[in-house]
């Protein structure tokens, strides 16, 4: 079963008292960025295709090309799943992410299985898929399933953001 889930703007201020009080070095920088946003999403393949997506571009391509992907019709898994390469190629995708998104949309995933699973059964699953990374895997289940202890350790900006705030090389 999982976890705890994060809701609410409630949940995060929680999370973020109990952060500072663990870590006192976190109090200055939460203070200074007020309250934090809740990310979450819808879960499914939207999610994971938001994911892919936006993997190495910039904020504004990937919103470009996902409003591409959906003026063509290419927003749920089944179309995705049926669509020829070059039409989701002329939204702007690359051939690698061509082929993780039909891998994915084509293994059909069980999403509500997912939401009940614990968060290392979940990633063994979606890892499974091709294209599917750890980083993905924790992102899924931060943003769109909640979960309070995943967390994208992979992820260069919060390497980087840890290593000014704690002083690292």
């Amino acid at each position: 079963m999982p976890g705890r889930i994060i809701d609410s703007a409630a949940d995060l201020a929680e999370g973020a008292a109990w952060l500072c009080r663990a870590e006192p070095r976190f109090a200055p920088v939460l203070a200074g960025i007020g309250p934090l946003p809740l990310r979450r999403r819808p879960d499914g393949f939207g999610a994971l295709l938001d994911m892919i997506v936006s993997q190495q571009v910039s904020t504004a391509s990937a919103a470009a090309i996902h409003a591409r992907l959906v003026a063509a019709g290419f927003d749920s898994e089944a179309a995705v799943a049926g669509a020829e390469a070059g039409a989701l190629a002329a939204c702007g995708l690359s051939r690698p992410k061509i082929a993780y998104l039909h891998a994915i949309a084509r293994a059909a995933p069980d999403y509500d299985a997912l939401r009940r699973l614990p968060d290392g059964e979940v990633t063994a699953r979606l890892t499974a898929l091709k294209g599917v990374g750890r980083w993905t895997a924790e992102l899924y289940l931060l943003s769109a399933l909640g979960r309070a202890d995943a967390f994208p350790a992979g992820d260069l900006a919060l390497q980087e953001a840890a290593r000014v705030l704690f002083d690292l090389a």
